[in-house]
């Protein structure tokens, strides 16, 4: 299935292309570079960084992967659903990140839309929160 995805969208299938969209098609949660070489490496698959950096900036510019900004210092992605849109809210202590369905953004690019000078359309969006999750309020509500 991996396979024929790459080649869906005009990209050459690789071992290491392969590898690394199997693993974001086998986990939900968005992940950087660094963390998808852990992964990878704890597959014993014998990869570097700079592959890894250079495959996610392909599959998000041939929009197979959407770039999540999650404020961890570095850009995270995660699989693109044509049929899923959703949003995340991610814990400012510890980092845990869910995801919600609710989407806001409708209302508002109409509202954006009808007083700007300058634009006529917006062709996407994202929208993250940013929280304490439940396991790190008491230690929060302490500090």
């Amino acid at each position: 299935m991996t396979i024929e995805k790459l080649r869906q969208y005009q990209i050459k299938a690789t071992k290491p292309r392969v590898a690394i969209l199997e693993l974001f098609h086998g986990d939900c949660q968005p992940m950087n570079a660094e963390q998808a070489l852990q992964k990878l490496r704890k597959s014993h698959i014998q990869i570097d960084l700079a592959t890894v950096y250079r495959a996610l900036t392909l599959f998000n510019k041939a929009g197979l992967l959407n770039q999540v900004h999650l404020r961890t210092g570095s850009v995270s992605y995660e699989l693109k659903d044509q049929n899923h849109h959703h949003h995340h809210i991610v814990c400012t202590d510890c980092g845990a990140t869910e995801h919600f369905d609710v989407c806001i953004a409708d209302s508002v690019t109409k509202k954006v839309l009808g007083t700007s000078k300058k634009f006529s359309m917006v062709t996407e969006h994202v929208l993250e929160l940013f929280g304490v999750c439940k396991a790190c309020l008491p230690k929060v509500k302490k500090s």
